[in-house]
C-alpha cells in the first residue's frame, strides 16, 4: 500500500469511526426521546425515521471498518475492482464503485 493510500486510509477509519460514535449518540439521544411522554416534542412517525436513518449510519460505517480490518475496504462488492480514494472520501462506506452502484440500484 503506498504512503498516500494509506494516509488517506487512516484518514477515512478516523472520519468512520467518529462517525460511528455521531450515529451511536444520535440513536441513544432518541431512544430516549422515544420512551418519553409526548416523545420528547417529536412526531412518531418523524422519531421513527431518525431512528432508522441513525441504525442504518451505525450499520453502514460498522460493515465498512470491518472491510478494513478484513483488508477488503475499497474492493467494490459488484466487480471486485478498487473504488476511487476520491469516491471513498465523498463516502467512506460505500461498497460500490459508481457503475456498479448505478446497475445495483437499476
Amino acid at each position: 500500500m503506498s504512503d498516500t493510500l494509506h494516509e488517506s486510509t487512516e484518514a477515512l477509519r478516523a472520519r468512520l469511526e467518529r462517525q460511528f460514535q455521531v450515529h451511536t449518540g444520535q440513536l441513544t439521544e432518541l431512544t430516549v426521546h422515544s420512551r418519553r411522554p409526548g416523545h420528547g416534542g417529536y412526531d412518531p412517525d418523524t422519531l421513527r425515521g431518525l431512528m432508522e436513518t441513525a441504525r442504518q449510519g451505525i450499520a453502514d460505517t460498522a460493515e465498512a471498518l470491518r472491510r478494513m480490518s478484513e483488508g477488503t475496504y475499497g474492493r467494490c462488492e459488484g466487480c471486485g475492482g478498487q473504488i476511487p480514494i476520491a469516491r471513498l472520501e465523498i463516502l467512506p462506506w460505500a461498497r460500490h464503485c459508481v457503475p456498479c452502484q448505478q446497475r445495483h440500484r437499476g
